[in-house]
C-alpha cells in the first residue's frame, strides 16, 4: 500500500525531463500508432541509451507500457499528464504572444521553459485572465481551453482580432 502511495506521489513530482518525454510520446502517438525508442531519440535529439533509461523509469512509475525492443505507449494517466503539460505551455504562450505581445518565436521558447515552473493554480488563473482580456467567452463556437483543437483555433481568432484592431486604429 505504501509503495503505491509513493508511486502516486511521484506522479506529481515528475522532473522536467520526464514531462518532456511524456509530452513527446503523446505527440508522436497522435501521429503514429507505433512508437519506438528511436522515434523518441530522433525527436528529442538525444541518444537511444538516454531514452532507454528514461523509458524504464517511466515504466516503473506506471506511466508507459513498454517491453524491451517493443512499442511504447502511454497509460491513460500519462495521457492526462501530457495533455496538461501541453495545455500549460499553450496558455503561457497565448499570454506571452497575445497579452504581452512578445515575438511568437521568443514566446514559444519562453513558454517551453516556464511550463515546468508554474503551478496548476497559476495556470488556471492565467487561463481565466486570458479568457477575460481576449473576450473568449464571446466566441460562438463553445470555446473550451481543455480542447487542443480550440487552443489552436484561438490563436488564429486572436491574430485576426489583433489585425482588425490595428487596421481600425489607422
Amino acid at each position: 500500500m505504501l509503495a503505491q502511495a509513493n508511486k502516486k506521489e511521484r506522479y506529481m513530482k515528475l522532473t522536467n525531463s520526464q514531462e518532456e518525454y511524456l509530452k513527446t510520446i503523446y505527440l508522436l502517438q497522435k501521429n503514429n500508432e507505433k512508437i519506438r525508442v528511436t522515434d523518441i531519440a530522433n525527436k528529442l535529439k538525444i541518444t537511444k541509451p538516454s531514452v532507454n533509461k528514461a523509458i524504464n523509469l517511466l515504466k516503473e512509475l506506471e506511466l508507459i507500457n513498454y517491453e524491451t525492443y517493443g512499442d511504447i505507449s502511454l497509460t491513460e494517466k500519462a495521457k492526462e499528464i501530457a495533455k496538461n503539460i501541453i495545455k500549460r505551455q499553450d496558455i503561457i504562450e497565448m499570454f506571452l504572444v497575445h497579452i504581452l505581445e512578445l515575438d511568437h518565436k521568443k514566446a514559444v521558447e519562453e513558454a517551453k521553459k516556464m511550463k515546468h515552473a508554474i503551478s496548476e493554480e497559476t495556470t488556471k488563473k492565467l487561463e481565466k485572465y486570458i479568457t477575460e482580456i481576449l473576450n473568449l467567452e464571446d466566441l460562438d463556437c463553445g470555446y473550451d481551453v481543455s480542447n487542443e483543437k480550440c487552443r489552436k483555433c484561438i490563436r488564429i481568432t486572436v491574430r485576426n482580432k489583433n489585425k482588425e484592431g490595428k487596421e481600425g486604429g489607422k
